[in-house]
């Protein structure tokens, strides 16, 4: 098993050194010029040519790549070109607003599609079922962006059910210790901020799970269905088992493989769906900076944001083959 992980640990290598190869490249073949959108439209040629030379853009792509390169095995992801702060101070403070709420939507959207799967597929074709699959068609359908316009319209502004934007109301203040602001609440003994938090975090999350939860009610259906016609199972059920022995220990621990597999497939997705929840609820995360500095050309931001979400999506993978090892023996045998 250690040789295994130490294999699939190291095959990450060059799989996140051409992440940093495409990014870099790609990032630049955005139209426009980061320096004009920093120094305005009426700036000289003159300033434009010293702020570039200054920010090195004028050297050739390869030199530009490996300095980066030398910069980031120094733990230094530059500085922002527009308002030249330090990019890794800005990441460590909108890092954990995208993560918390990145889990926040996983835990609705596996337990959420998880459950309607095992439902659909003991029950299957009666009401549930039928209201279950139509619900994840609507879901993969809908764009997510769509979907948070019209939740906060319904829950936000013409019901004033659940707050649309921030982490927090205006009048509440946290001292920011890990940056996770559930976690900071707890630490300040602030039970009143903790349930603030959460309820303002319901309405993104529940938004964001939409990526993830229509995929997971679907392949669970039909891994269990599959699963339910095994001898094995029919012979659980001819000796008398509880339903729920059957199906929680027989049944759904065989059909949990391709359901790992799609949680760990969609983690991609919901960091990119972070993008577009995050700038519609004013989210103060990762998603709403590198949109910005997309649509400022800011190429050091980009190139972090991509690359530690990158790096997030590789290792959750390696988590998944890992687990993978732990619940199907044969795989660590091959």
């Amino acid at each position: 098993m250690t040789v295994y992980i130490i294999r699939r640990i190291l095959g990450l290598i060059p799989v996140l050194l051409g992440i940093t190869l495409l990014v870099f490249f790609l990032i630049r073949l955005i139209p426009g010029d980061p320096v004009i959108t920093m120094l305005g439209d009426r700036a000289s040629p003159q300033d434009i040519e010293r702020v570039r030379e200054q920010l090195g853009l004028n050297d050739p792509l390869h030199i530009q790549y490996l300095k980066y390169m030398g910069q980031l095995l120094r733990g230094n992801l530059g500085q922002s070109i527009i308002n030249r702060t330090d990019v890794t101070f800005e990441l460590a403070y909108r890092f954990p607003a995208t993560i918390e709420m990145v889990i926040s939507a996983m835990l609705i959207g596996v337990s959420v599609g998880i459950t309607v799967g095992v439902v659909s597929a003991i029950r299957r074709n009666s009401w549930f079922d039928v209201l279950g699959m139509i619900g994840a068609l609507l879901g993969v359908s809908m764009p997510i962006f769509w979907l948070a316009l019209i939740l906060i319209y319904a829950l936000a502004v013409n019901r004033t059910v659940l707050p649309p934007s921030a982490r927090l109301d205006v009048d509440l203040y946290v001292r920011r210790v890990t940056g996770f602001m559930l976690v900071d609440t707890l630490l300040e003994g602030d039970v009143y901020a903790f349930f603030n938090a959460i309820w303002h975090m319901i309405l993104p999350s529940l938004v964001l799970s939409t990526v993830i939860m229509p995929a997971l009610a679907r392949i669970t259906r039909a891994s269990m269905l599959e699963v339910l016609r095994q001898d094995y199972v029919r012979t659980a059920w001819a000796k008398g088992l509880a339903e729920k022995v059957v199906v929680v220990r027989h049944a759904l621990k065989n059909a949990l493989l391709p359901v790992i597999t799609v949680i760990g497939g969609q983690l991609g997705g919901l960091l990119g769906g972070a993008i577009l929840t995050e700038t519609v609820f004013s989210w103060p995360g990762m998603g709403t900076w590198t949109y910005r500095a997309i649509l400022s050309r800011d190429y050091p931001i980009v190139q972090a944001s991509v690359l530690v979400s990158a790096t997030v999506y590789v290792f959750i993978n390696l988590a998944v083959d890992i687990l993978y090892a732990f619940i199907d023996p044969r795989i660590r045998y091959n």
